[in-house]
Formats: structure tokens, sequence, C-alpha cells
């Protein structure tokens, strides 16, 4: 809330220990009301979005108040909370009333930045579930919310670029990488990225409505908002079917142990000969050989980036064996593993047309 309206309505919280029904007395409560938790090294990007959409829908006279929309960036310590990026903010308020929110917030970060949140952070998580407070995780806050044990049983939406940590830190879940977001009952959780303000948007249109999620995203410069089972973006074959980029983010999800093609179909619904037919007419190209050419792209990038022995590396990409390996990255680079490590670069070439 900024600081006028602050004073305005006699500190938002006494800025720590209420939350945003104490407006009520000046403003009508405000139909959307949403409260974030940092995580060590957040993802500057993630909180940002989600708020502008917030601050965007919640105001016609475009003022940034909160009168259709609240929000508070919370924390139990006063303490700047550090982004990934290096720019550090302060809270708004304290750990307050999870019944003050409709909507908690853990904002995700980096996964190899130490600790994400503390047993504080913990503990009032805990507090929200017993409440029956929503609780949504974006970036890595998927994360969080699976290490504080509040996602059994869920589906737990990750980054493609991700995906593989969450899976071997929770073996028992598994992760969806393919949707943008996904709301399952009273917990969200959201990919990240630009997918942050579609998820944004969905809630204002649930809350607000639909011309405010609309006015929120046009003025980012941002499309209609997208929907939560839409494909995250890529860095694959470019792909204009939403099946077509749906199937090869499956397939960059499973480099290591690779699904088989008609598993693929059926997941999205379709049959082999469907999925055959949308590959060829988009890629120009079968999904067994799109498939291989994403594992020996991901070969490579471990060649290059990493000291993991060739063997160790076919097998981390779903081959059988070294010589098997060896034979298909040479038909698709013209080189030896080993020699690409060599020269620590291979040329990239466009993959020649499957039989």
């Amino acid at each position: 809330m900024a600081l006028e309206e602050t004073r305005r309505v006699g500190s938002f919280v006494g800025a720590v220990e209420t939350g945003p029904r104490r407006v009520a007395g000046l403003h009508p409560v405000p139909q959307l009301r949403v409260g974030f938790l940092l995580a060590n090294n957040f993802t500057l990007t993630a909180l940002s979005l989600f708020i502008d959409t917030l601050r965007l829908a919640s105001d016609d006279r475009d003022r940034s108040r909160q009168i259709r929309c609240a929000w508070s960036i919370m924390a139990p310590r006063p303490e700047p909370l550090r982004s990934s990026c290096g720019v550090s903010l302060t809270r708004t308020c304290g750990l307050v009333d999870p019944e003050n929110f409709d909507y908690v917030v853990v904002v995700g970060g980096l996964l190899d930045g130490g600790e994400q949140v503390d047993r504080g952070v913990l503990g009032y998580l805990e507090q929200c579930d017993a409440a029956g407070i929503t609780l949504i995780g974006v970036c890595t806050g998927s994360f969080v919310l699976s290490r504080a044990g509040l996602m059994k049983g869920r589906q737990t939406c990750v980054s493609w670029f991700h995906a593989e940590d969450f899976a071997a830190e929770f073996p028992d879940q598994t992760p969806d990488a393919e949707r943008l977001f996904i709301d399952d009952g009273n917990r969200i959780t959201c990919a990240g990225g630009g997918g942050v303000a579609d998820l944004a948007a969905y809630l204002v249109a649930r809350h607000v409505s639909r011309d405010a999620a609309k006015k929120s995203l046009h003025v980012l410069q941002l499309q209609d908002a997208r929907r939560g089972h839409d494909a995250q973006p890529h860095g694959g074959p470019a792909a204009t079917d939403s099946r077509v980029r749906r199937a090869i983010l499956m397939m960059e999800t499973h480099v290591s142990e690779p699904l088989a093609v008609d598993t693929i179909a059926i997941r999205l619904n379709l049959s082999g000969r469907q999925l055959e037919r949308l590959f060829r007419t988009t890629l120009g190209q079968a999904p067994a050989a799109v498939y291989r050419r994403i594992r020996l792209e991901h070969a490579r990038r471990l060649l290059e980036t990493t000291a993991k022995p060739v063997t160790e590396i076919a097998i981390e990409t779903g081959f059988c064996d070294g010589a098997h390996f060896a034979q298909s990255f040479r038909a698709a680079f013209g080189l030896s593993p080993k020699l690409a490590r060599t020269k620590g670069r291979i040329p990239v070439e466009e993959p020649a047309p499957a039989d």
C-alpha cells in the first residue's frame, strides 16, 4: 500500500498486526487480498509481475491505490529482503493473521543460494493451511511448499528448467513441467516467468472482473491472458501447434528416461498416428527424430560444460550404451563426443529430415 494510503487508513496493519481487512472503514473491503512471502534470493520478476497485475486492476484512476485489490509483502524480521539479481526491498508488514488474505504467495528463487525460508515462515505456512487459506507457489516457491509437506497428493507445476531438480528432491511427487500454472483447489503452483502475470490475471478475473484482468495485461504490453494448461515456452524446436509444443516439453523433461512416443500421444489425448502427423506437418520431422535431437543437444551441453565421463553422459541422455551414443552423436554433429569436448564447441546444424 502506498504511504499516502497507509496513513489514511491507519497504517494498514498497524502495519504489522492486522492486515488488509482493516481498510473496510474507509473503503470497501478489497475483492482480492494477497500476501507475499519472499524466499532468500527470490525472483524479482515473479514478484513484480504479480503485484503490477494486481495494482493495475485495483484502481481505475491508475493511482496504484489498493481499492479492489490489496497486497502486502510479509517477513518475520525487518531486515531487507534480497532478490536473486541483488536488488533488495523491505517488508510492508510482519506475519499477519492469515485470515486477512484470500491467497498467500510464496515467491521462490535460486535453489543453490542456501536455505530458502526460515522456520518462522514454514510455521506461518502451516498456519495458513490450518486456516484454509489458498497457498500459491511461483517460480521455485513450489519447492518451498513441498519441503513444508504441503503438496502431498497435489499436482505441482514447475518450470521445465527445474523439473529434474524437483523430481530428484521429491521422488514421491510427479512434477508437471508442461503447463504455465495449475489450480489444484487451495494449492496453486506456477512455473514462473511471464506465466506469473497470467496467473495473477486469472485471479483478478475470478475476484474482480475479466475487464480488470484484461486491462492489467494490456497496460503491461502483454497479450490476452494465457490459460493455465497452455504450454510453457521452451528452448526446443519452434512449433505453432500447442499440442506439439506440449509434446516437446515432455521430451525435454524426460531426457534420461525417454518416454515412448505412444505414451506422449496418450498424455495429449491423441493417437500415435495423429501425433506423428502433427509433427511432420508442423516441424517436417517425426517425433522420434525430434526427441533424439533434443537428447543429443542436451548431451552436447553436458560435454561442453561438465567434466562428466562420456559414458555417464550417454546414460544421462537415455542411450543404452556408449557406442550407440557415439554413433548417434557423430551422425548429428559430424564429430565424436570426445573430439567435441576437446574443441569445446560444436557446430550446430539443422537436423536432416527423418526418413
